[in-house]
């Protein structure tokens, strides 16, 4: 135990650390994120000092489960793969612009057509994708209009982490805490409808009023155009998107697993692209691209935090932090603990812990305690950049931009608004039990 307890608490330290201190190395023209590598090297030493049976990993590893952490990753990287081709045919870039366009120069209304657009389309793909995809946009609007980006970005970023909490598709955690419980993607929905809305709708109004007084300042005009290049493409990418949301609405009544519904999705997409770059005969880059742009660093990093979780509940330890967490109110307990929990190890390795922590509680308060940890790790990534990888790739993408959004900002307004945002999305969600 003293081992697993050691080894396990070092990643965590030293993933923290490297978050704030030194995300990334490169080798050779290769950039490779620290956090991944020292989440590997601690599952390697837990092994290599016999404190995971590697048997049981492997076999929870290959298990015919829906918790199985390789279908966990197929039906979030599919998922993104489908927003990704998305993004490539400049679909969001082109949503963005008309939002914008509509708004015409008023700084407020532009920020809430920006906010609004974050908070639409995180739910219907994902906060990563959104943050990928429309901080650089934001950051070269602010700079041809001349304001300050920062309410915006701001805005982006809470709206992507607080609307990601809508469907079981939003965010890793909630696939993985959601399905370890067995709960159906329409039944999450009914659920967690409610306190996404209402915590958003608090969240915009607290953003609005720090920042009242940069919003009010006018702007000359808004001067941005796009158009979608490959409107066929396009098209054809949104029905690939549009019926797999269908379907993973409808997979529990088909006895359909989601990552099924959603690896389909994407290889048929990616064959009928093929085809029709084929049949074009011209040269197009949006696959490769793609393919590119996939997170493949969350494999070994989920994979490798899956090994130091099992490590955890063979030694025991999950029991331990399970009678600690098991005081007052189920839904506050779990719901603050996660959401600080986030902010130590990261919103990915919390919800490994606490889909354990979790599957220790009595049977009638596994649900509430099960969507409370939903709500602090999605809210959770908001206070510092160290609560999700979507941080991360938020403030190293402000930074290339030319924008100023270091860790003390960052967390100043995460601290103000993610607060208030989660306690009422838990009073909410404790209101519906």
């Amino acid at each position: 135990m003293i081992t697993t307890l050691i080894i396990s608490i070092s990643v965590f330290i030293l993933l923290t650390s490297s978050i704030m201190f030194f995300p990334s190395f490169k080798l050779g023209n290769l950039k490779i994120g620290t956090y991944w590598v020292i989440a590997l090297f601690g599952a390697i030493l837990l092994i290599i000092f016999n404190q995971v049976k590697i048997d049981e990993a492997f076999n929870s590893l290959t298990a015919d489960t829906e918790i199985n952490p390789l279908k966990i990753l197929t039906l979030f990287l599919s998922m993104t793969f489908l927003s990704i081709i998305l993004d490539e045919f400049g679909l969001f870039r082109w949503a963005s612009v008309k939002a914008v366009k509509l708004a015409k120069s008023n700084q407020i209304s532009i920020f809430l057509s920006l906010y609004f657009l974050s908070a639409i389309l995180t739910v219907f793909t994902s906060n990563d994708i959104v943050i990928l995809t429309l901080t650089p946009f934001i950051c070269f609007l602010c700079k041809n209009i001349k304001v300050n980006p920062i309410p915006y970005l701001i805005g982006e970023f809470m709206a992507a982490n607080t609307y990601s909490m809508m469907l079981i598709i939003g965010n890793p955690t909630n696939i993985y805490l959601a399905t370890s419980n067995g709960i159906t993607f329409i039944e999450y929905v009914k659920v967690m409808a409610l306190p996404t809305i209402i915590s958003g709708i608090v969240e915009v109004l607290l953003i609005l009023l720090i920042f009242n007084k940069q919003l009010k300042e006018k702007i000359e005009k808004v001067d941005d155009e796009f158009k979608i290049d490959d409107k066929v493409g396009a098209v054809i990418a949104t029905l690939h998107l549009f019926i797999c949301l269908v379907f993973l609405v409808i997979s529990n009544y088909l006895n359909i697993e989601m990552w099924l519904v959603s690896l389909a999705s994407a290889l048929s997409l990616l064959i009928i692209l093929l085809i029709l770059k084929i049949v074009r005969r011209r040269e197009d880059s949006t696959l490769v691209n793609s393919f590119k742009r996939l997170p493949y660093e969350l494999i070994p990093f989920v994979l490798s935090m899956f090994v130091i979780i099992i490590a955890l509940d063979q030694n025991n330890i999950t029991d331990k932090l399970s009678e600690i967490l098991n005081f007052g109110n189920t839904t506050f307990t779990y719901g603050i603990s996660s959401y600080l929990a986030s902010n130590i190890i990261n919103n990915i390795p919390m919800s490994m812990l606490f889909s354990k922590l979790v599957g220790l509680l009595d049977s009638e308060i596994i649900t509430k305690a099960t969507y409370a940890s939903i709500v602090g790790s999605n809210i959770g990534a908001f206070l510092t950049p160290i609560g999700a990888l979507a941080g991360i790739m938020f403030t190293s993408l402000t930074e290339k931009y030319g924008t100023k959004l270091n860790f003390r900002t960052f967390t100043k307004y995460g601290f103000l608004i993610s607060i208030p945002v989660l306690l009422v999305a838990l009073l909410v969600l404790n209101f519906m039990f």
